[in-house]
């Protein structure tokens, strides 16, 4: 990299240490070099003017007029004081208002000469304004033509207090890349430049900083996506390679009699083609002498128990232990006695250790464990725990890891005399270019079918007034020797918000179903854990026929009976939390049913969520659609992870430009694996550059 790029960024005409102390502070920009890597998120067309008879079909975009201005005035006394103005032009005109820095506003303004007027238009009592807008003195030297594209940077409110704007921004980067000195290291190899005839890296900033025109500006933006995706891979299939070599993995040569006897004797029903796929492929990782680290996906009740318990059966028959992490006790409860009482008829020793085992009971689980008579070892995160200590300790099963932090999932990675396989299981599915980006070092399972006999679950959306017919359709279910979930958001109501508690909800349900009598199971958050399992144990054994409750159920329960699932305040859940509660039924073989209740007032996300719901029951389409709705950097805890800290490219739009760049980075690794080459030398400059960050998805 050129010593001009290394400048201190104070130096740069402009700029100065007043303002070179706020852009350091709030944008982390010290160097020339950091001032080109700060990406603008748009680029507007600035070559275009609209006449103000028009601004009517523009609203609430950004757009540009040209005219003068008049009749100002300042309206109001003290802090609330705004400045309001007249532009007009040959076809028109419209308000202009600033409600901050109104009296500098006031003396800036010369009636006399012409502006350029940049901003959003809106109407505010049936009138047209534009609110702070952006000024342009309209000179002799002035040419529209000249300002083409004019990249947008993201600004801090801190920088907007000190005055520095994006106009700034653009001089100085503009300035930059136009000054003969600029100069920069490449980053791709030649063979990548040419496959994609990209421009050279100095070219691209350029092109993207200061575009002439479209053509080169969406050049600009190819080039560095794919930059920016290739080292994300890159830096993953390193961490795996690395992996592979540093840490060997046990090997698991047979398949004995525990797995044989239980699959040919005990299975309960047959397994579906994809599980069967997925077996394949983890019982060909087991064997191979590499560490197994593998992301199992499938939707709500795709069975990827039933192949978490075949796999730690695997384990058992090489003379390992196995464990199972699941994030709540009901879920880690659910667990232990599903799988205790399937491995009964193979004698298997399976123990429960949650946060309320008894301390006696403890004491006599962590012994065993120890001494190795323990074969499976089910829990939540009280498995972490320092005193936890197994024998030889071979499969780690961890259920729902993304509801597990980082430190608490690589404690349990750590238990192991010698480092134990890893399989990772979400029921929340991830779209492939989601879980290419989260999880490119880790090998991934998908179990897209759904066992046999099960009935696709009918969804509908319900507003307030169509309450008495829904109330009326529970009791004939009811009445059929069904059982219901009705799920509120809060536990206590909110004076803030308008949502249905769940005190009040069991009231209001109470009351609509008072004739003839039921009986209730209550269920949330706040209850003592030995509360939680009666309310629950109650319910799945039929004792109770309905369970009001909050999202503490989203995960885990499971009732084959249960054939309604009522969803209150659909609007205030995300896709995804829909999806797991929606899965809690359609777990038998009678037809199920989920209602989403709603008011009538929906904001565009809310009613696109809604539309989704009722229209598929496809995990990995809601995925995608939740992915448009929340962006990446929401999904999965990958804001808390910092794995999505992406500048330009968008996984949810550039799917082929990161496909492209995965398998480019493959085979580059394939044939210079060490990166030791002379064609490499870019890559290791690159890497040098920015040393490994921490990838939270080696410790899942």
């Amino acid at each position: 990299m050129s010593e001009f790029v290394e400048t201190q960024i104070e130096f740069l005409k402009g700029v100065g240490p007043a303002k070179a102390q706020a852009l350091q502070q709030e944008l982390g920009i010290f160097t020339i070099a950091d001032l080109l890597s700060h990406y603008p998120f748009r680029h507007e067309d600035r070559s275009k003017v609209l006449p103000i008879v028009e601004v009517m079909n523009y609203p609430d975009v950004f757009i540009q007029l040209k005219g003068r201005i008049s009749r100002g005035e300042l309206i109001g006394h003290g802090p609330g004081t705004r400045y309001s103005a007249m532009l007009t032009d040959e076809t028109g005109q419209i308000e202009l208002v600033w409600f901050q820095g109104a009296k500098w506003i006031e003396k800036y303004i010369d009636n006399s000469k012409e502006y350029l007027i940049y901003g959003k238009a809106s109407k505010f009592r049936n009138q047209w304004n534009i609110a702070h807008p952006e000024l342009q003195v309209i000179d002799s030297d002035f040419q529209l033509s000249k300002l083409g594209l004019v990249p947008v940077y993201p600004l801090t409110e801190g920088l907007k207090r000190k005055k520095i704007e994006n106009k700034l921004l653009v001089k100085l980067s503009k300035q930059v890349v136009e000054d003969p000195r600029f100069k920069i290291q490449d980053n791709l190899p030649a063979p990548i430049l040419k496959k994609y005839n990209f421009p050279e890296k100095k070219d691209a900033l350029r092109m993207l900083h200061a575009p002439k025109d479209s053509q080169e500006l969406e050049q600009a933006k190819q080039r560095l996506k794919y930059e920016e995706l290739f080292y994300l891979q890159l830096r993953y299939l390193q961490l795996k390679g690395n992996r592979n070599r540093t840490y060997k993995g046990i090997v698991f040569d047979r398949v004995g009699e525990y797995f044989m006897g239980y699959y040919d004797k005990h299975l309960p029903f047959d397994l579906t083609n994809a599980q069967k796929r997925v077996l394949k492929e983890i019982r060909a990782d087991l064997k191979r002498g590499l560490q197994m680290n593998r992301l199992l996906q499938g939707d709500v009740g795709s069975g990827k128990t039933m192949v978490a318990q075949l796999s730690m059966l695997m384990a058992i028959d090489n003379g390992y232990q196995a464990c199972l992490m699941a994030p709540t006790e009901i879920l880690a409860q659910q667990h232990g006695a599903g799988i205790a009482e399937d491995l009964k008829p193979l004698g298997l020793q399976v123990r429960l250790l949650t946060g309320s085992t008894p301390k006696k009971q403890r004491t006599t689980i962590l012994a065993e464990l120890k001494e190795g008579t323990v074969d499976i070892l089910i829990g939540t995160h009280a498995l972490i725990e320092d005193e936890v200590v197994f024998q030889s300790l071979g499969l780690v099963v961890i259920d729902e890891q993304h509801r597990f932090g980082v430190a608490q999932r690589a404690r349990l990675w750590k238990k192991g005399n010698v480092l134990p396989h890893i399989l990772v299981m979400t029921a929340t599915p991830i779209p492939r270019t989601l879980a290419m980006t989260l999880y490119g070092d880790l090998d991934v399972s998908v179990i897209d079918e759904l066992p046999k006999g099960r009935k696709p679950i009918k969804t509908v959306h319900r507003h307030e007034s169509n309450r008495p017919l829904v109330m009326e359709f529970l009791k004939q279910e009811i009445n059929k020797g069904r059982q219901i979930y009705y799920v509120f958001p809060l536990i206590e109501d909110s004076p803030k918000l308008a949502l249905k508690s769940l005190m009040s909800g069991y009231e209001m349900v109470s009351d609509y179903l008072s004739t003839p009598t039921y009986t209730y199971s209550l269920l949330h958050g706040k209850m003592k854990p030995a509360e939680k399992e009666a309310e629950m144990e109650k319910f799945k054994t039929g004792k109770t026929q309905i369970m009001v409750a909050t999202t503490v159920i989203e995960v885990g329960v499971n009732v084959p009976n249960a054939s309604v699932m009522v969803i209150e305040n659909t609007e205030r859940f995300g896709l995804s939390q829909l999806h797991q509660l929606r899965g809690r039924v359609g777990r038998g073989a009678e037809q199920s049913y989920c209602i989403l209740m709603s008011g009538s007032k929906l904001s565009k996300a809310g009613k696109t969520r809604i539309k989704t719901m009722v229209r598929t029951t496809d995990g990995f389409e809601i995925a995608k659609v939740d992915l448009d709705l929340r962006g990446p950097g929401e999904m999965d805890g990958t804001r808390q992870s910092g794995i999505l800290d992406l500048r330009l490219s968008d996984i949810r739009k550039d799917e082929s430009i990161l496909i492209a760049s995965r398998a480019d980075a493959q085979s580059w690794l394939q044939e210079d694996e060490l990166l030791t080459s002379d064609a490499s030398k870019p890559i290791r400059y690159e890497l040098s550059k920015s040393p490994n960050r921490t990838i939270w998805s080696k410790i899942s």
